[in-house]
């Protein structure tokens, strides 16, 4: 069940991810389709699945909405970080990230 915890707090963080990993992300972004989860694991690497409909709704039962634009960054060994994303200035700058 923890997993399945980890796993869909990934899946949310992971809906804006892929355009912060990628070097040329400008004009290459994509969404997650309907009932997709994403998994973020902290060295970087990323995966998704589609759940069947009884794991989809356990997994519903656990999320919660993102209320705001989220960064996700890696550094030079790969690990991933999660940017603070709080005040008015970084919300602005991902917003921007996000068009």
């Amino acid at each position: 069940m923890n997993s399945i915890k980890l796993a869909v707090i990934a899946a949310l963080v992971g809906l804006s991810t892929p355009q912060a990993f990628a070097e040329d992300a400008m004009g290459t972004m994509t969404m997650m389709k309907g009932g997709e989860v994403t998994a973020i694991m902290p060295d970087g690497h990323m995966g998704t699945m589609m759940p069947d409909a009884k794991m989809g709704a356990e997994m519903m039962k656990m999320a919660k909405p993102i209320k705001h634009c989220m960064m996700m960054i890696t550094d030079a060994k790969g690990k991933a970080y999660m940017i603070d994303t709080s005040t008015k200035k970084a919300q602005a700058e991902c917003e921007k990230m996000a068009m």
